[in-house]
């Protein structure tokens, strides 16, 4: 059975492209450092790559990244770093999370920092453990309403009424798809209150976490003519709300009997499984959701109102609201907030029926939030077509294939643009999303499918102004996104700063001169038998040389690049070697410098504890952060995995030789 360094779970609540994300960049920082991974994924379609009791044993540190429940409990007694998804989405971000997980096992200094951060972090972590909670719920229930939500608007395909037997439009097979889509969209908040309690309290809490959802559906009944409470009376639901306090409401009874039902013997196990725990917590639970079901009901009304008086304002103020909260974090919870309540208007509008004030204004609704989340990607893609020369090929590639992202109502994609510079693309996201709701709600677009972006375009009434609405915010945030990139790109094509009156340093751009792979590091670039007393004499050495090579213009500028990555965490690897990397705009050109120091630098962190003989620094222009860094790291990391270059690069004294082996793994 393989064995693994770092183990690692991630899961976002709606399992389509975060989670992902976070897996390729926790592969990704491993490769870096030189560790082996396995990352488990909890996404839309189950668990994948799951985690063997063994590989968990086996493993020297655990990374949580997830919005959702992944039994981090399988994990107990490992050092382990547990963090919402969205904080692993970049390699950089995921690299420090794989740090913080081997620190608390490592150098104390290292430790007693991330102490620190989980310090800070706990203060934060019952926030994000509701979070966490909730999401499991949308999770669950996002694929009912998704389901749900498409099949009763295919029903709309033979008429706005065709489901009712005594229209003119009658059809029995567009009645029963609106049937099961009806069926499908009634369980949604039941499925969202019982997975709430499911990650509280696990299997257990399922019971009246989806009582506690069909009450908050129903509310409760009451004679109308008596005004007593009646079985067989009616009563008013309060919903997507009710749903919420249910689920955390039937958790935490669960929680709350474990404790009461502790002094049971072991052997009254079943007993409790069976019988106690779902018969106390159904009906203690089930009392207090009627209990509460009036107050529940006017604050769901309230809600209804405010968003209703929102829409009366004008397709502005509404359209402004809804577009910055997609945009803003693109996928992530302020994101699902604005999704989420446009599902529960939209679940709303299909039961209150075609034509009504309510069903216009939920469709309406959920026409905006689908505008908002398409557009982010198709920004991208406009930008990376018509300014291609400011993007690098791995921009412009993930740019085309955001198209398809996008045009399924898949935000995700633009997540990497937005993390290189989060000011100002967030707000070009948000100003491009804003202005396709505002429009679409201007348009009068109604759209009774919660998901599919434009596939489910046969049944959106007014459909061809809603992609006229979605292109004009593309085209608008896409013209700025350019607009940045290009003041960017001419901002770093800059002479970087003499060193020297009489040197003229070259100009840095975001494309550097390609060398050949097979001379990528130059054997006078590479510097044998040195001897470092320290770190910081190594990389000022490799700093200085940089300048002399006509690499950089300021070598206080490249140390200070080194000083900042070392301080973010080490770079000393195992068996003897460092991979310092410094990204500046002093860097005119991508480049390699090799120095060795064979009695060995101390006071270099590395994750064995021995002194770094070999020191393989990268120097990266500004401009390529991400790109060629990127590249190069992980092939210079891919090969301290292999031990015949290792050996090769530590045994060897002939420059030509060592610059020679470095080159032909970065082909």
């Amino acid at each position: 059975m393989a064995k693994f360094d770092i183990i690692a779970a991630t899961g976002c609540p709606t399992g389509i492209a975060h989670t992902f994300m976070a897996k390729e960049a926790l592969e990704k920082a491993a490769a870096e450092r030189g560790l082996t991974i396995k990352v488990e994924t909890h996404g839309q379609v189950g668990v994948e790559n799951e985690l063997t009791k063994s590989e968990i044993a086996g493993a020297k540190a655990v990374v949580v990244a997830a919005d959702k429940d992944v039994q981090a409990e399988r994990f107990a007694g490992k050092p382990m770093v547990s963090v919402g998804v969205s904080k692993a989405l970049s390699v950089e971000a995921a690299g420090k999370l794989i740090d913080r997980a081997l620190a608390a096992k490592g150098d104390d200094t290292v430790a007693a920092a991330a102490d620190v951060e989980d310090e800070v972090e706990e203060k934060e972590s019952i926030g994000h453990v509701i979070y966490k909670h909730l999401m499991n719920g949308v999770s669950h229930m996002l694929v009912f309403v998704v389901a749900g939500g498409v099949l009763t608007a295919i029903s709309f395909l033979w008429g706005i009424t065709s489901f009712d037997s005594t229209a003119a439009d009658y059809n029995s097979f567009a009645a029963m798809l609106k049937i099961i889509g009806g069926i499908a969209m009634n369980l949604m908040v039941p499925v969202l209150s019982a997975y709430i309690a499911e990650s509280i309290g696990k299997r257990p809490a399922l019971v009246p976490g989806f009582v506690a959802g069909m009450i908050a559906i129903q509310g409760l009944p009451v004679n109308a003519d008596t005004g007593m409470i009646d079985a067989g009376g009616s009563g008013v639901g309060f919903g997507f709300l009710g749903g919420i306090v249910g689920g955390f409401l039937a958790g935490y009874v669960i929680l709350l009997l474990e404790k009461v039902f502790s002094k049971i013997p072991a052997s009254l196990n079943g007993l409790k499984a069976i019988f106690l725990y779902p018969l106390c917590s159904t009906a203690i639970v089930g009392l207090v959701m009627l209990g509460i079901s009036g107050p529940m009901a006017a604050i769901n009304q309230g809600m209804m109102d405010f968003l209703q008086s929102l829409g009366n304002s004008g397709p502005v103020i509404l359209g402004l609201a809804i577009g910055c909260m997609c945009a803003f974090d693109m996928g992530g919870p302020v994101n699902k907030a604005a999704y989420a309540t446009g599902t529960f208007l939209l679940g709303t509008a299909l039961e209150a029926g075609v034509g009504t004030e309510t069903y216009n204004f939920g469709t309406n609704f959920m026409a905006a939030v689908s505008a908002a989340c398409i557009v982010p990607p198709l920004i991208t893609t406009f930008a990376v077509v018509v300014g291609k020369k400011y993007f690098s090929q791995e921009d412009h590639d993930a740019g085309i294939v955001n198209l398809i992202l996008g045009c399924t109502h898949i935000t995700e994609g633009a997540i990497p643009f937005m993390t290189k510079n989060i000011w100002p693309v967030m707000p070009i996201m948000m100003v491009g999303s804003s202005i396709a709701s505002i429009l679409t709600i201007f348009f009068n677009v109604h759209d009774p499918a919660p998901h599919g972006g434009f596939l489910v375009l046969p049944v959106v009434e007014n459909g061809p102004q809603w992609v006229l609405a979605i292109l004009i915010g593309a085209v608008v945030g896409g013209i700025l996104f350019v607009a940045f990139k290009k003041y960017d790109f001419e901002k770093n094509q800059k002479p970087a700063p003499a060193a020297k009156p009489a040197e003229t340093p070259k100009a840095a751009a975001v494309e550097a001169p390609k060398a050949e792979a097979s001379d990528f590091v130059k054997v006078e670039n590479v510097f044998v038998a040195e001897d470092f007393a320290s770190r910081d004499e190594a990389l000022s050495f490799v700093s200085n040389q940089a300048v002399k090579a006509g690499i950089a213009g300021d070598a206080d500028a490249v140390m200070n690049a080194f000083l900042a990555r070392e301080a973010e965490g080490t770079t000393g690897m195992m068996e003897g070697f460092a991979i310092p990397h410094a990204k500046s705009d002093a860097i005119t050109e991508a480049a390699v410098i090799v120095v060795k120091d064979d009695s060995g630098v101390t006071g270099w962190d590395t994750m064995d504890g021995a002194p770094v003989n070999v020191a393989i620094a990268l120097l990266i222009p500004g401009a390529q952060a991400g790109t060629t860094h990127l590249k190069i790291l992980s092939k210079v990391a891919e090969a301290l995995m292999d031990e015949d270059f290792r050996a090769t690069v530590k045994g060897s004294t002939d420059a030509a030789e060592i610059a020679k082996t470095i080159n032909a793994r970065l082909v």
